[in-house]
């Protein structure tokens, strides 16, 4: 027989055969829409970092709400942005029933029922006026366990306001056992938990910061993730497992493929990943130079996530994937 015998390009040759034996396929029932909801704007402001991302207000969030659901996408995960003047040194605006972050889930829960997972973002850093992810001790290090009293107040009252499940994002040690605690004393035993496992303390969140009007001051490497350290983030998401995690994230994502494939191997519950914004920013940058094909980028860096082993994501392109899979 002449060679070569084996010949792999058979199932490359033509689209159809192509899509028969395609390893990874992306749905749109995986993917979870970021939403940023502003408090006090009178129509939605556009995030300069973020082209096609906006600051939305009450009427824009459900209107784009409906339409990502439409289009078939699997979550969304709200974002609020309360004005200057209602941030403190405790974040008090995000445990108000009434506040920016609290209304806009009780607006989505309203006007979408089940028909999607609501999810509310559980960290204090768009609420305080020094932008941490905690309070602070005198020292200016945050504190960590009284900051977990807080979170434990937040995640009940994103519970009342009707999130399905709630995403930890500030990687206090101890948080999840604590909104555990807390969701099934107030009532709310069915709300799951999105724990932000392995949030790396990363250079790829800068149009996020512009995003929240994030105040900022200084960073955030004592308590997030260490960027070169692998084992560690296996350590934290043992940890939140064990205290009751209903599924485990890595962000951000493209940077730390490793980091999902070798969590994927370790746990049985459900791996998300993070799509941040600095990442869908340097697609977009990318593209409107010219130098890259935008929409095959984007299908492209989603493949590789789940491919990782990234059973769910987190993406600002959730709802335009969504029309293109269906188209």
């Amino acid at each position: 027989m002449a060679f070569p015998a084996v010949r792999p390009r058979r199932l490359r040759r033509t689209p159809a055969i192509r899509r028969l034996v395609e390893e990874t396929r992306i749905s749109p029932a995986e993917l979870v829409l970021p939403l940023f909801l502003k408090e006090g704007l009178a129509e939605p402001r556009p995030i300069s970092s973020m082209p096609g991302v906006v600051q939305h207000t009450r009427e824009s969030l459900l209107k784009t709400a409906h339409e990502a659901v439409s289009a078939g996408v699997g979550g969304l995960m709200l974002f609020g942005v309360p004005d200057d003047a209602n941030k403190d040194e405790t974040g008090s605006a995000g445990l108000d029933p009434d506040g920016i972050l609290n209304a806009g889930l009780r607006d989505l829960r309203t006007e979408l029922g089940d028909s999607t997972v609501i999810m509310g973002d559980l960290c204090l850093d768009e609420f305080t006026s020094h932008g941490h992810c905690g309070v602070l001790a005198a020292d200016g290090s945050v504190d960590n366990d009284a900051t977990l009293a807080i979170y434990a107040e937040m995640a009940v009252a994103q519970a009342a306001a009707g999130a399905h499940m709630v995403g930890p994002s500030g990687m206090m040690d101890g948080q999840i056992g604590v909104i555990r605690k807390a969701l099934d004393a107030a009532g709310h035993q069915d709300v799951s938990i999105l724990a932000y496992s392995a949030k790396y303390a990363g250079a790829f969140y800068g149009p996020f910061r512009e995003a929240v009007e994030s105040t900022l001051q200084g960073d955030r490497r004592q308590y997030q993730q260490d960027p070169p350290n692998l084992r560690e983030a296996l350590r934290e998401v043992e940890l939140d497992v064990a205290e009751g995690a209903d599924i485990v994230m890595v962000k951000p994502g493209l940077p730390y493929l490793d980091v999902i494939a070798a969590i994927r191997d370790r746990v049985t519950v459900p791996v998300a990943a993070y799509q941040v914004s600095g990442e869908y920013a340097m697609v977009e940058a990318a593209a409107a130079n010219g130098w890259i094909d935008r929409e095959r980028a984007i299908l492209e860096s989603l493949t590789s996530l789940k491919r990782a082993g990234a059973q769910i994501t987190l993406t600002y392109w959730a709802d335009e994937v969504a029309a293109l899979l269906a188209g």
